[in-house]
């Protein structure tokens, strides 16, 4: 029997390929139902009223369960709830799930792992085989200290649900990732007014390129990695001008060495006075706040749009391979521990493009992993040895990605997804990846 811990898209691909392999186990999700941070009324999701994907729902969807026709191509997070909740009837998941379940603690125990759970104020201590975890890597917000003391409100983009709560205020977005680009689009329509400081530059792509949603253009023909990254970037720019043509500093490395902005209304607001871009915060006074170019500017609200860090509080970082001073663990390709060979750290990885059927896959070698190993194949020996031997390396394809946290767990989504497919062909033959 094995353990899932969590319901969100991550934990639902580890449900329906341990059903697939026949393998017993029992889920955990600290909410009422499924769908993880996609369920806005999930208390624990860091979702917002306006949210939608930046993928589209092709390059998104799980393979064997499409969304229908009539869900947009960008799906709100209204969408992709029922589409969860779709998925787990569609497949009879629901049953193998405990809800309203906080795993409190996990921990080895000879050769299996004990789980302690609580529900209702009860707690209960179970043996299982093995743990695939999936609890997800965007619930943890990271916070930074201020540079002095803000006499207004400081909130973070996790606590953030409705734009009401600009109304009529001098608010300052800290920080431009997908997620800080929405918030301030929405702010610029209920705000007094709305600024953006940033310490260094992104690629924004828009999210549509002649009707079209830009994940679903071009990828047939594929170039060798420098002449990609040229070419996209040429055309970005074709298309999007400079971010320093609307007052934002141009990214000092390639594209796709971190994750862009895909946001079509960002610029547009930036392009008409709507946000005004800042430089990075010097210091702070009362609601003044001073910019490293010496410029300055008064507010009510900040909002932190600064991302997330990863955290697993129900397990110690030793079981998890995870260096005290690093900002991820150091597993193979993302998810395999290199000594224990019934644990599973599944979900922490971000790839441009993996969608959710990279995930699918990612969960399906694990489970072809613990079927091999219980029939003791030598093609999971093998597997079970380069674990061991390649805990940490990086599958970028190439790419000098920026060293971000947030960065720490990122892979080439071509160089990931054919290692998977490779291991995948190794432990079941005649298997297409």
């Amino acid at each position: 029997m094995y353990a899932v811990i969590g319901a969100g898209p991550m934990g639902l691909a580890c449900a329906r390929n341990l059903q697939k392999q026949g393998i017993p186990f029992t889920g955990f999700e600290l909410h009422n139902d499924v769908g993880g941070l996609w369920d806005i009324d999930n208390p624990h999701s860091t979702m917002y009223d306006t949210a939608h994907l930046i993928s589209s729902k092709r390059m998104t969807e799980f393979t064997e369960f499409p969304m229908k026709d009539s869900v947009a191509q960008y799906p709100s997070h209204h969408e992709l709830k029922t589409y969860f909740r779709d998925f787990v009837d569609h497949f009879g998941l629901r049953e193998h799930y405990e809800f309203n379940t906080r795993v409190i603690n996990v921990e080895p125990d000879g050769d299996q792992w004990r789980v302690t759970t609580e529900r209702d104020g009860q707690q209960q201590t179970r043996a299982f085989d093995g743990v695939m975890i999936a609890n997800g890597t965007l619930h943890t917000p990271n916070r930074p200290e201020l540079p002095g003391d803000f006499a207004g409100t400081v909130m973070h983009s996790a606590d953030y649900r409705n734009p009401e709560v600009f109304r009529d205020k001098r608010v300052l977005v800290v920080g431009c990732g997908n997620s800080g680009a929405d918030i301030a689009v929405d702010a610029v329509h209920h705000a007094r007014s709305v600024d953006m400081s940033l310490r260094r530059g992104y690629y924004f792509l828009p999210k549509f390129l002649k009707g079209k949603p830009i994940d679903t253009i071009g990828g047939k023909l594929k170039l060798p990695r420098p002449i990609k990254q040229r070419m996209d970037a040429l055309l970005i720019r074709m298309v999007m001008g400079k971010p320093s043509d609307y007052g934002l500093p141009d990214p000092d490395y390639r594209m796709y060495e971190s994750h862009p902005v895909i946001n079509s209304l960002v610029l547009h607001h930036l392009g008409h006075g709507d946000i005004r871009p800042r430089r990075s915060i010097d210091r702070i006074e009362g609601h003044t706040v001073h910019f490293s170019d010496g410029e300055s500017g008064d507010y009510d609200l900040i909002l932190m749009a600064t991302g997330y860090l990863l955290d697993y509080p129900f397990i110690d970082r030793k079981h998890l391979n995870w260096p005290k001073n690093e900002d991820a663990p150091r597993l193979y390709l993302n998810m395999m521990h290199p000594d224990y060979d019934n644990l599973f750290l599944m979900g922490m990885i971000e790839a441009t493009g993996l969608g959710w059927e990279g995930r699918n896959q990612q969960a399906r070698l694990a489970t072809l992993f613990i079927r091999e190993q219980q029939k003791g194949s030598t093609a999971a020996g093998a597997l079970r040895q380069k674990k061991k031997t390649h805990a940490g390396e990086r599958l970028d394809g190439g790419y000098n990605y920026i060293k971000l946290a947030r960065m720490a767990y990122y892979v080439n989504k071509d160089a990931y997804l054919d290692s998977l497919a490779s291991h995948i062909a190794d432990l079941e033959p005649g298997s297409k990846g």
